[in-house]
């Protein structure tokens, strides 16, 4: 059950993880970037800004701010989502072959 193609899927697998979170970290760095520029440019002003406000204001901001920003991370991670499902579609197609008793070789 060891053949060839099924070798590329952990790698896909280990792939996608790491540029997933890679792409969670960059989001999260990005809000808490907003937040702490809130903060700080409201304390330059002499305005308080509470914590919360900033951060909720942080993450509308942050929101189409990484869609530009982390572009290439974000299709580089649609493209191996879709290489892990479809290597996960062939895999389930070919057990059910394999349930049906078709062996795959005509």
């Amino acid at each position: 059950m060891t053949d060839a193609s099924q070798n590329p899927a952990p790698s896909a697998k280990g792939k996608l993880a790491r540029d997933l979170a890679l792409y969670t970290v960059a989001r999260l760095g990005l809000v808490i970037l907003v937040a702490a520029l809130i903060v700080g440019v409201s304390k330059l002003v002499g305005v308080e800004v509470p914590l919360l406000v900033a951060a909720i204001f942080s993450v509308i901001i942050a929101l189409p701010l990484s869609l530009v920003l982390f572009a290439k991370l974000r299709t580089r991670v649609n493209v191996q989502i879709a290489a892990v499902d479809e290597q996960r579609r062939r895999d389930r197609d070919d057990l059910r072959s394999k349930l049906r008793g078709d062996d795959g070789t005509k």
